[in-house]
């Protein structure tokens, strides 16, 4: 055996081999037993490490790196480290959940229906929107668009009534915003968003119906309109068969794009029908959706809605040469526009449904009532 114990310790050093050597053997090799003597002019003496013979486990050694590998350690500082450690601390760190910090400033903040979300918690829970708060406190999740959106409707339902006396064709620019904004708002009210194919499959099926209603006459609309929507759902089945997605995405997708394409599709009903209708049911809906966004009780704002609405039609009608007659022809426009103001109020809609499908289903939605009630009383 030779007498340098530790000589090519990074190389060929064999941990079993030196446990399996005789107990007089050991003492020789490992200091504390016996008195170093060792030379410092030994190249690979400088890396022998000291060890102390009542903390060394003969029964759990580790290979030490080589000589050239220890360049690439950094510095450690083991002693500070073990200073520093207290296992009661880190116990109770992992214990506890970590806690979001919150500014006080913001601790006291009122919820806000513009982003969505209540105030933020300091009891470490996680911020949940209003709609969730709104069903665990068992309300209803319905906030109304406003007077902006209603605005909106009101100049978009003013231009259909001015252009329609001017003419079908003068009449289409008005209606084909009034689609688009219909398609988008439809998606995104039902939480599909971005659904570019979607969004642009219902507006093109309007488009058609728009072009087919213009080239077979007003007399000839209900055809235009219908024929224009069975297609539009057909090839609404066709796109969604072909996705990839899930079942349930796929239904949910396929009853958006039909229904997006149906409400955009039934508002060419204004193109197809008389022109004094048209005039009397836009101006009416123009009243009852800003009397609707007043700030008063919901019953109350109904009945002054429907009131507003038929003494619209009453004094357009009058214009026009229904007089009367367009007191019944407003009042029914004005519950069609309400029914699609409280859809576009559901679940608790964003600033960009409000000002989509809040300013077009109101519209949208009276295109049926115009249609008929016009042929019935014109």
């Amino acid at each position: 055996m030779s007498n340098q114990p530790y000589e090519g310790y990074g190389e060929g050093y064999d941990p079993y081999a030196q446990q399996q050597q005789p107990q007089q053997a050991q003492s020789q090799a490992w200091p504390g037993h016996q008195q170093q003597a060792y030379d410092d002019t030994q190249g690979d003496q400088q890396y022998t490490q000291q060890w102390q013979g009542q903390t060394w486990d003969t029964q759990v050694q580790q290979t030490r790196p080589a000589a050239s590998d220890l360049a690439y350690f950094p510095p450690q500082n083991y002693q500070a480290a073990a200073q520093s450690y207290d296992p009661y601390a880190q116990a109770e760190a992992y214990a506890q959940p970590p806690r979001p910090e919150v500014p006080e400033a913001q601790a006291s903040v009122a919820p806000s229906a513009g982003d969505g979300y209540g105030p933020p918690s300091i009891a470490g829970n996680a911020r949940i929107t209003d709609a969730q708060r709104a069903r665990l406190e068992g309300r209803s999740p319905i906030i109304e668009p406003g007077m902006q959106p209603a605005g909106l409707t009101a100049v978009l339902a003013l231009l259909l009534s001015v252009t329609a006396q001017v003419g079908s064709y003068a009449l289409v620019v008005p209606l084909v915003v009034l689609q688009a904004v219909t398609a988008a708002g439809w998606f995104r009210l039902n939480g599909m968003w971005p659904a570019r194919q979607g969004i642009a499959l219902a507006f093109a099926g309007a488009l058609v119906a728009d072009v087919a209603l213009l080239a077979a006459g007003r007399e000839n609309g209900p055809a235009a309109i219908l024929g224009t929507l069975g297609v539009w759902v057909l090839l609404s089945l066709v796109m969604q068969l072909r996705s990839h997605a899930d079942p349930d995405t796929r239904i949910t997708g396929l009853m958006a794009t039909v229904a997006s394409a149906a409400l955009a599709i039934v508002a060419t009903g204004h193109l197809a029908a008389d022109p004094d209708a048209v005039t009397v049911g836009a101006a009416a809906v123009a009243v009852a959706i800003l009397a609707r966004a007043l700030p008063l009780p919901t019953v109350a704002s109904v009945v002054v809605s429907l009131l507003a609405a038929a003494g619209a039609g009453i004094a357009v009608g009058g214009m026009t040469g229904m007089g009367a007659k367009g007191a019944l022809l407003g009042a029914g426009a004005a519950v069609c526009a309400l029914i699609g103001h409280r859809v576009a109020s559901y679940d608790y809609p964003s600033r960009f449904v409000h000002f989509t499908a809040g300013v077009a289903l109101p519209l949208a939605a009276a295109a049926p009532a115009v249609y008929v009630l016009g042929r019935a009383l014109v």
